[in-house]
């Protein structure tokens, strides 16, 4: 496992850059260090994962330049969503292993998919899975943060 010191700045947020290794295979993960404040979190308990699954047998399972640009350009719109803070928290993505994968907690399953289908209005189709599970503790991103080290400021 290796633990990225790389540590990236959004608004009043840090975030870190980190790689693991599943089935002998990179994965380079983006978190969010700070969980938001427990009336977001008790409001936010959907946790939602868009998933891609792209082949990457050529580049030890990390996406081929044209796939990851065009994962840079779902990303872009990915950014625009409304309602960020307020509807959903985007707390990491990971990629590596064949998968992209880009996860949010959310409020509400039908007000987000509005606003993401809104968001990508003008892209491509991309060929995306979205799941839904109900994580009320934030167990997945806090898994994340034990993984890499991470002590997360559980604010109030």
């Amino acid at each position: 496992m290796s633990i990225g010191v790389s540590l990236m700045a959004k608004a009043d947020e840090t975030w870190s850059v980190g790689e693991a290794r599943i089935q002998g295979k990179p994965v380079v993960y983006k978190f969010m260090n700070k969980l938001p404040n427990k009336e977001l979190r008790d409001k936010m308990v959907w946790l939602t994962v868009v998933s891609w699954q792209y082949d990457g047998s050529i580049n030890n399972g990390m996406p081929p330049k044209e796939v990851n640009e065009a994962m840079i350009r779902l990303e872009d719109g990915l950014e625009t969503i409304n309602g960020r803070g307020r509807l959903y928290f985007d707390v990491y993505s990971a990629t590596g292993n064949n998968l992209k994968e880009f996860v949010f907690y959310i409020v509400d399953r039908e007000e987000f998919m509005s606003n993401l289908n809104q968001a990508l209005r003008q892209h491509e189709v991309y060929p995306l899975e979205i799941n839904f599970y109900e994580d009320k503790g934030w167990s997945d991103l806090v898994k994340l943060h034990t993984y890499f080290g991470v002590v997360a400021n559980k604010s109030r």
